[in-house]
């Protein structure tokens, strides 16, 4: 037997192993093939770090607390590939084993949502400086940053995520994030997109940027000939989403989903790894259009919809605010999944937009196909 130092597996390896073995997750070469670029960040976070002040990311914002030496910390990783390909999961167990206190796993863009509080916030207390404040009061409570779904689509946060980010890597901040891109893929067409691209260069400075090229997709294959449209919409068809969930996310605290569009914020109650859930009137009970709708798509492979009700005169508004949902996670080949109170064709039966729901049921049927998705 090899009884060198180095014959055990890493950390992150030893989590991923222990998961085959108890049938918690498929085996996937591509996967087991950065295993080892995991393990070596986690070795590199277990090094001791100097301890900085005991000040709140508000106290700094807010002037409290003296700065951080700059200390730049482990080389981060950017971990990108296709959809349903595990890269949420493999950057949940590089959180997992990081052997720190001082770590945290947001959305992405959650934590720009925050950001750009904290800028507000900064401006507000006389900041002339806004970014500066808000990054190092980051980097003061946190030496792990593990973002989930790094895509830059708004200006607003295209303009400073580059200075953000260096200020972070510079006090010592090591950040893991996914994405459905390579790097300078994004905010790809963006305005003033010149202005983006030395955050790009900056990636690829002080992160391993490293592709999951694995030929199978773990979220199609899980749902490919299951269930998917759940009737009636009871305690029942509650469990069999609920599996579902547990099914295609591994998050253990699933955060609600916020997205601003035109000034406006859409929420979703819960949300995971390109996956989330809402109930009917979550989503068609509330004044919403297109445009709503779109940027959910845009940020969804899967929407788990709770509750749809029969659908006529009485809810007319949320019978057309439901349509449009369809139409457009139906062009953006998003798969639902639902609860309902009956089959598509018998949800909306009688009363003015039966007749042209005829095509939003047919819509519907075709969603549920094995093959349907992204």
């Amino acid at each position: 037997m090899d009884s060198r130092p180095d014959a055990s597996p890493g950390p992150v390896t030893a989590l991923y192993e222990a998961r085959v073995a108890a049938g918690q997750l498929s085996p996937d070469p591509a996967q087991r093939a950065i295993l080892p670029a995991l393990d070596r960040l986690v070795a590199d976070l277990a090094a001791p770090a100097s301890p900085g002040p005991a000040v709140g990311w508000l106290g700094r914002i807010l002037g409290g607390g003296t700065a951080a030496p700059d200390s730049p910390g482990p080389r981060g990783l950017y971990l990108w590939g296709g959809v349903g390909r595990g890269k949420s999961m493999l950057m949940d167990l590089v959180t997992e084993a990081a052997p720190i206190a001082a770590k945290r796993r947001v959305h992405f863009h959650a934590f720009m949502q925050e950001v750009q509080a904290g800028l507000t916030l900064a401006r507000q207390s006389g900041q002339a400086d806004a970014v500066r404040p808000v990054a190092e009061g980051i980097a003061e409570a946190t030496r792990l940053l593990c973002f989930d779904e790094m895509q830059v689509t708004d200006i607003a946060d295209a303009m400073i995520v580059g200075r953000l980010f260096q200020i972070l890597f510079d006090k010592g901040v090591t950040v893991v994030t996914t994405s459905n891109r390579v790097p300078e893929d994004l905010y790809n067409h963006g305005l003033n997109r010149q202005l983006f691209l030395p955050f790009i260069a900056l990636i690829r400075d002080r992160m391993e940027v490293v592709q999951l090229d694995s030929a199978t997709d773990h979220r199609q294959d899980r749902l490919a000939g299951g269930q998917v449209w759940f009737v009636p919409a009871d305690p029942i068809a509650r469990a069999g989403i609920d599996a579902l969930w547990a099914e295609l996310t591994d998050c253990a605290e699933p955060q609600p989903l916020r997205l601003e569009v035109k000034g406006r914020i859409v929420e979703l109650p819960a949300h995971c790894d390109r996956v989330a859930r809402a109930g009917f009137w979550d989503l068609c009970g509330k004044p919403l259009g297109p445009a709503d709708y779109l940027a959910l798509a845009q940020a969804l492979d899967v929407l788990m919809l709770d509750g749809i009700p029969r659908l006529g005169s009485q809810n007319y508004d949320a019978a057309k605010r439901f349509v449009v949902l369809v139409d457009t996670l139906y062009e953006a080949r998003v798969r639902l999944i639902a609860s309902a109170a009956d089959e598509p064709e018998r949800l909306y039966i009688e009363g003015a937009g039966s007749f042209e729901f005829e095509r939003t049921a047919s819509r519907l049927r075709e969603m549920r196909g094995a093959a349907w998705g992204r």
